[in-house]
């Protein structure tokens, strides 16, 4: 048990819980939205600091980051809970943590983890697989340690945070990829009980400062595949976060409560690629299925600068994040 950050007290020995958008109000005893942060004597706690229940390594084309260091290893890890209830949660059974239920995880304190890390060869830590922000007293302390030691440090999240807090990790935080689940609030209440507002604001907000920012849409047959939508998705990177943006559009497959939703077509990535290039963006990514488009093409000239198969780098025509062929500069960190 971990007291917290981002937090207040109210009336009756209630709390506030600033960390993410939500804003919990918790009475004591009694959890947060996340299941994993409580009101104890009307003080604060996190219940997941330094367990860890999942950690791999994993090439940073998983996560996925295609312009931050592409080709390199990334130490993953993530404990259990998430604020968000996607009904299509592909980590569900980790994520969707019961109340009541004892926490998993294995004890792993930021120095050993950072140490790890380091030894395992690679560039940097991803805090992943479920919502970093609710573990972020734990990835606030391993991402100061991996600064320290020339470790970067990336989130893949449902982009959720409150302002306050993603200001005070900033200085620690590398890039991240933020999920663009749908660009209808009403649908975004549905699939994840969130509002699309609060997403739109904190994507704003990784851009002003200066996170380096990738985004992923998960294509559902049906939910949010239209073109009205792909474009309205588009047109919000371009004007708000740069046509530079990687968008990764991803197909969906049945899983956790959406399992008779069919699987989405490789059409469907096709469209959405060629409505974000219509759009102005220069990096579209196709996932998740065979045959997606996955290669790092120049603005300008057109050439292939990265090719990829799969989470492996291919062929490679940059020379110090220049285009070898025309010498104009591709977006991102470490190219």
């Amino acid at each position: 048990m971990h007291e917290a950050m981002f937090w207040e007290r109210t009336n009756n020995s209630q709390v506030r819980c600033t960390l993410c958008r939500f804003r919990c109000v918790i009475a004591e005893g009694r959890l947060g939205r996340c299941k994993v942060r409580q009101n104890r004597d009307g003080k604060l706690y996190s219940l997941v600091y330094g367990r860890c229940i999942a950690e791999q390594i994993d090439p940073i084309e998983k996560k996925p980051l295609f312009h931050y260091h592409p080709g390199s290893l990334s130490y993953s890890i993530a404990t259990v809970g998430c604020n968000f209830h996607c009904l299509h949660c592909q980590n569900h059974t980790i994520s969707q943590w019961p109340s009541g239920r004892p926490i998993e995880g294995r004890e792993l304190p930021p120095a050993e983890l950072v140490r790890r890390a380091t030894a395992s060869g690679c560039q940097s830590i991803a805090y992943t697989y479920t919502e970093p922000t609710i573990y972020y007293e734990y990835a606030y302390d391993c991402a100061v340690l991996a600064k320290q030691q020339g470790l970067g440090n990336v989130f893949v999240s449902n982009g959720y945070t409150t302002p306050e807090a993603l200001e005070k990790i900033a200085p620690y935080l590398d890039a991240a990829n933020i999920d663009l689940k749908s660009f209808s609030a009403a649908t975004y209440k549905k699939l994840t009980g969130a509002e699309l507002q609060g997403v739109l604001e904190t994507l704003r907000h990784y851009h002003q400062l200066g996170i380096w920012l990738e985004v992923t849409s998960l294509l559902i047959p049906g939910c949010n595949d239209t073109d009205e939508e792909l474009r309205a998705m588009a047109n919000f990177i371009v004007d708000q976060l740069g046509c530079d943006t990687p968008w990764h559009v991803t197909a969906f497959h049945p899983t956790y409560r959406m399992t008779e939703t069919p699987r989405t077509p490789l059409a469907t990535l096709q469209r959405a690629r060629r409505i974000g290039a219509d759009a102005g963006l220069h990096y579209i990514y196709e996932g998740n299925l065979p045959g997606s488009w996955e290669h790092t093409v120049c603005p300008d000239c057109g050439a292939r600068v990265i090719e990829r198969c799969g989470f492996q780098l291919t062929g490679r025509q940059l020379a110090a994040g220049r285009c070898s062929h025309c010498q104009a500069g591709i977006a991102g960190i470490g190219l």
